[in-house]
């Protein structure tokens, strides 16, 4: 089964204590459907610049993810991040950001893109999500992001949003600003009320929780000698929990949190190296061992 994903594909310049990377390749739907490749077929909506280099097309391309959807803007640049993250590494300290094509970006599906079974939506205006949900034809599951900079400003539309889709995928901080709550479980059973039936918040180093009609399910972060860079670790993870759904066409509650450790296995990888460099490497064997290791992790008998 197929998985659509429209959001950002960008050029990022990180420093983190393990050190620096000029033009790395990033935006959200760049590491979501790199994750999600390894699962499924992934169609991917983005723009880019004249300025982007055939390598991360080439890339793509060797993911298999389709880039019909992927439109060249030939008189301007690609949208440009320049972070820095501390010891602490839970949030990037905003250097530098450029639009670029990306200022004008209006997604417009392909029309074999118009009967994805699974859509995802990354971090873009909510009102753009709003119309590639009015343009997918009967999605099997759909879900989206957000960030705190479009719950600050349009929080209604956010929640319109929210309000469309099978699944809401966010982080504590985003969670807490949608609700006004600082518990979790409160803050989780605001947005459910909001219309989506299930919510995934990620919480970094210390793993994700899914809430459901059926509960509570909490999963363990990997713990990891070394993390060279957080970056987009949050989008490989929904593009395994994702690509985990779609590659098993199954959604219940005890394939959503085996969704959740598949999620946060491919995030464990992510952010073992800068950029999509790990993933570039990664292999199946990997993935199902350090899944077994997830296991490990919470696993006893009473």
């Amino acid at each position: 089964m197929s998985i659509l994903v429209v959001g950002s594909v960008a050029y990022d310049d990180l420093e983190t204590p393990a050190g620096i990377r000029k033009r790395a390749l990033g935006g959200a739907a760049a590491h979501f459907a790199a994750s999600a490749s390894f699962f499924t077929n992934v169609r991917l909506v983005g723009v880019v610049g004249h300025d982007f280099e055939d390598e991360h097309i080439n890339f793509f391309k060797s993911r298999n993810i389709c880039l019909k959807g992927l439109k060249f803007v030939p008189n301007g640049k690609t949208f440009y991040w320049k972070g820095r993250y501390g010891n602490q590494l839970n949030e990037a300290e905003n250097l530098e950001t450029h639009l670029g094509v990306f200022a004008d970006f209006k997604p417009s599906l392909p029309d074999e893109y118009k009967n994805s079974e699974y859509l995802f939506l990354a971090c873009i205006l909510p009102e753009l999500q709003i119309d590639v949900l009015r343009q997918v034809k009967n999605p099997k599951f759909t879900a989206c992001d957000t960030r705190e900079f479009f719950i600050n400003g349009e929080p209604e539309a956010v929640k319109k949003v929210m309000g469309k889709v099978d699944a809401v995928i966010i982080n504590d901080q985003e969670a807490r600003l949608v609700s006004g709550e600082w518990n979790l479980v409160k803050a989780a059973k605001y947005i459910r009320s909001i219309g989506p039936k299930i919510l995934v918040i990620k919480r970094g180093e210390y793993g994700a929780a899914l809430f459901t009609d059926s509960g509570m399910f909490c999963a363990p972060a990997m713990p990891l000698p070394e993390v060279k860079d957080p970056t987009g670790a949050g989008d490989s993870f929904a593009g395994g929990f994702m690509g985990h759904l779609a590659r098993t066409g199954i959604v219940d509650e005890e394939n959503l949190r085996r969704a959740v450790i598949v999620g946060s296995t491919m995030a464990s990888f992510h952010v073992e190296d800068f950029s999509l460099d790990r993933l570039r490497t990664l292999t199946w064997a990997e993935i199902e061992n350090r899944m077994k290791h997830f296991k490990e992790l919470s696993h006893f008998e009473l």
